[in-house]
């Protein structure tokens, strides 16, 4: 079972919906206990880092994830589920994340006149061959980010794929069994699907 994290940030329906389609059987999960009980897990998320924190907190479920992650299970943040599994975010103050994989979640800066937030389709480079996007060949992906602030993690290989939006920006993160996007696979079309769809097979 796919649990995907019901804690109140974001549309979960979209990603509930995505697995449907690919037949994958998915709930929706607020519960720790039940939480423990799911084969592979998916951190949504759409708004502001503080809040989805304290959200996951009067739920008791930072720990939860935490353990799930030290045992190896597949996690997967999307958007702003990504960015939860920083060790910190710089997000309208300083707040405290999950610490799943090392890091900090800093404001957005481009150059070029580009507009913050980043807001559209663009293509991902994979850096890794354990990226989450890691099935494409020679087929480069194209996804849709929402995003005004990019998760550095402290170790530069955390870095499994990047978008180009006038320098590299973070795409993936990957450490161990735990992976993020920064997109939204959800909306991201045929490649967005496939991710999934590599994310249920794990």
């Amino acid at each position: 079972m796919i649990a995907i994290v019901d804690y109140g940030m974001g549309n979960v329906r979209s990603v509930l919906n995505a697995f449907e389609l690919i037949g994958a059987p998915a709930q929706l999960v607020a519960d720790p206990d039940r939480l423990l009980g799911a084969d592979r897990i998916v951190i949504p998320g759409v708004g502001a880092f503080g809040d989805a924190m304290r959200a996951l907190h009067e739920l008791d479920l930072p720990d939860t994830l935490g353990e799930l992650a030290a045992a190896g299970r597949p996690i997967l943040g999307i958007c702003l589920g990504m960015q939860l599994l920083a060790t910190r975010s710089l997000e309208h103050g300083e707040h405290l994340g999950l610490n799943l994989i090392p890091g900090t979640v800093c404001r957005l800066e481009v150059r070029d006149g580009l507009r913050v937030p980043h807001v559209g389709w663009n293509d991902v480079r994979v850096l890794r061959p354990d990226a989450p996007l890691d099935r494409y060949g020679d087929h480069t992906p194209a996804c849709y980010f929402v995003h005004s602030y990019e998760f550095v993690p402290d170790d530069p290989a955390a870095v499994t794929a990047v978008t180009d939006y006038g320098r590299d920006v973070t795409a993936c993160v990957g450490a161990g069994s735990v992976v993020g996007t920064q997109f939204h696979p959800e909306k991201s079309a045929r490649d967005g699907i496939a991710l999934l769809r590599s994310f249920a097979e794990v």
